[in-house]
């Protein structure tokens, strides 16, 4: 069993990246998030759950233990396979999907390419009692910076980027702008598209 990989990235894309371990380079699939903070020729840490086929191996790779224990519980959801498991977790952090879990909404599920209704609904009430708010506490940000920040997520996922990577982005942007910044709209939604780039929208619904 393949737990962790430790290496330097060799290539990445939308949604996967190959980090080569001692002379050998893996193939691991991996959100959009982790994909989008991939740099060739640095180094990576990646938390891996190796999924064995008769016909494949595939591993699936993620940022901390967290995203790798809910990619756990949703692969054992009744009609949600890895991909289907790896979208969910480019759409939506670890506390979006414990949230959703726990107030019984399956709506952001269904908004997941590949996740119909009959799955939502069943994601919603196989994992009721299991998942846990396991996301990194959230950057602090300046006082009604939060409002800020949602409105400046919201207009990313409007430009096409996944509700995890605008919030993060927005989140990270935030933390490191000036006051002023923080409190306007159209200023720090320009700081998050600068960091983000202009190629990432379209690559961001995987």
């Amino acid at each position: 069993m393949i737990s962790s990989l430790h290496g330097v990235v060799l290539h990445a894309t939308s949604d996967q990246v190959v980090v080569d371990v001692g002379g050998v380079g893996f193939a691991v699939a991996v959100p959009a998030d982790v994909a989008h903070t991939a740099t060739v020729g640095e180094k990576m840490l990646l938390h891996t759950s190796l999924i064995v086929r008769e016909d494949s191996l595939a591993l699936f790779g993620f940022a901390d233990r967290g995203e790798l224990e809910i990619f756990g519980l949703l692969i054992s959801v009744t009609g949600v396979g890895p991909k289907s498991a790896l979208g969910v977790l480019s759409h939506l952090t670890a506390d979006q999907i414990a949230e959703a879990v726990t107030a019984e909404d399956d709506a952001p599920f269904r908004r997941v390419s590949g996740i119909g209704p009959k799955t939502a609904k069943l994601i919603v009430l196989q994992l009721a009692g299991k998942v846990q708010a396991l996301a990194a506490p959230s950057k602090p940000t300046a006082a009604g910076g939060g409002d800020v920040v949602t409105q400046v997520a919201a207009a990313l996922v409007g430009l096409g980027w996944s509700e995890r990577v605008a919030a993060e982005a927005a989140a990270e942007t935030a933390a490191d702008a000036t006051e002023a910044e923080r409190t306007s709209v159209a200023s720090l939604l320009r700081r998050t598209l600068a960091l983000l780039g202009p190629a990432q929208g379209s690559q961001a619904r995987v």
